[in-house]
């Protein structure tokens, strides 16, 4: 079993930055890819980054070079840093991981999410 837990979030002014973290424990061997989503209010859940365990990273067309994301294997930590933040990426941001379990099972699970919030 994979478990996610975001943090990092919090109010940020515009133009402001904030980093944030997704610690995954558990089988994480089983993880073949990690992603960033984030939920605007009264909106579908979009993607902002994936990193795979191999390969180039997609990141969304909003990000505009703003965003990056990267991973720590050691500490089995995804982040997501993001600068010059807008008005607009305010949003709950949560993390995915998707894998296949000890059943040879293909997954798919979310972390609890971390609000973002960029205000002046």
């Amino acid at each position: 079993q994979v478990r996610l837990v975001e943090s990092g979030g919090g109010t940020v002014a515009p133009g402001g930055s904030r980093t944030l973290s997704c610690v995954a424990s558990g089988d994480t061997f089983t993880i073949v890819t990690q992603a960033w989503y984030r939920q605007v209010a009264g909106q579908e859940r979009e993607l902002v980054a994936q990193i795979p365990t191999m390969g180039a990273m997609i990141y969304a067309d909003f990000t505009r070079g703003r965003f990056t994301i990267w991973q720590d294997h050691g500490k089995n930590t995804v982040y997501l840093q993001m600068d010059d933040l807008e008005p607009e990426d305010t949003a709950v941001y949560y993390c995915s991981a998707e894998g296949v379990d000890d059943r040879i099972s293909a997954f798919k699970v979310w972390g609890p999410g971390t609000l973002v919030t960029v205000s002046s």
